[in-house]
């Protein structure tokens, strides 16, 4: 099968169920494994080149709703009749789930069953590991600075969180993402701030532009140095690399 995917999560996706080869064409961000970035580029998520997609004679694309403005591509697919799954995960369950539904789609059925039971062991060695934690240390989540975005309670950061047994401090505010200010996050006071911006690798993030904001430096996080700067490509992504980022979550804060 000739197989497409429109954005990293679903790229990474056919990575965890070993079908990496069945692709023939990526977005420009799909950048993990490494093997897929000799593949041709349809052009970012928001403006994939269609007749790019088309010219490469799919079996099957999978098309993402994770991002707003993704709606088009599958408008352009559904149009072009070309055959197309969609994917929108917002929780560890659903990515356990896509994968379950693209091994379907790809007539491979005992492919996304043994997937998504390792992603499901793996998921709940760590959060054995993580169970017995008696303080569980306030995580403020940074997606972006200005305007500042973060992770509300319906989102797979908040269980990412709990799973690394620590909370998210935006856990009450039932939105996927929370558009809020600094003074809102510094009321909240948390123990540490995990950095990781959308689309921004974590060597171009100062650590300095963090702790000079107005009146951060009284904040525990900062009196204590506990500024994590994270990959983005661990967090941001709803992909089964999640559990990559929640493994090292969970070492650097109870190490």
């Amino acid at each position: 099968m000739r197989v497409i995917s429109l954005c990293p999560s679903n790229t990474e996706i056919m990575e965890f169920l070993g079908l990496t080869n069945l692709l023939v064409g990526v977005d420009d961000f799909s950048d993990w494994p490494e093997s897929v970035k000799s593949l041709p580029q349809l052009g970012p998520d928001l403006s994939i080149n269609l007749d790019l997609v088309d010219e490469l004679k799919p079996d099957l694309v999978l098309a993402s709703l994770s991002v707003p403005g993704m709606e088009k591509n599958i408008e352009g697919l559904a149009a072009r009749n070309i055959p197309y799954i969609v994917l929108n995960p917002q929780s560890l369950a659903d990515i356990e789930n896509d994968l379950i539904v693209t091994a379907n789609a790809l007539n491979m059925p005992d492919r996304g069953q043994e997937a998504a039971g390792q992603f499901r062991s793996r998921l709940e060695n760590i959060k054995q590991k993580a169970s017995g934690v008696r303080q569980r240390p306030k995580l403020y989540w940074e997606w972006w600075p200005k305007p500042v975005f973060t992770p509300g309670s319906i989102n797979w950061l908040t269980e990412v969180s709990e799973a690394a047994g620590a909370e998210n401090i935006f856990k009450d505010v039932e939105l996927a993402s929370v558009q809020t200010d600094w003074d809102d996050v510094k009321s909240r006071n948390p123990d540490y701030i995990c950095v990781a911006w959308v689309g921004v690798r974590k060597q171009k993030v100062k650590k300095e532009l963090i702790i000079n904001r107005p009146g951060w430096p009284e904040l525990e996080a900062v009196r204590n140095d506990r500024i994590l700067i994270l990959e983005e490509e661990l967090y941001c992504r709803p992909s089964p690399r999640l559990l990559d980022g929640l493994e090292k979550l969970h070492h650097l804060i109870h190490a």
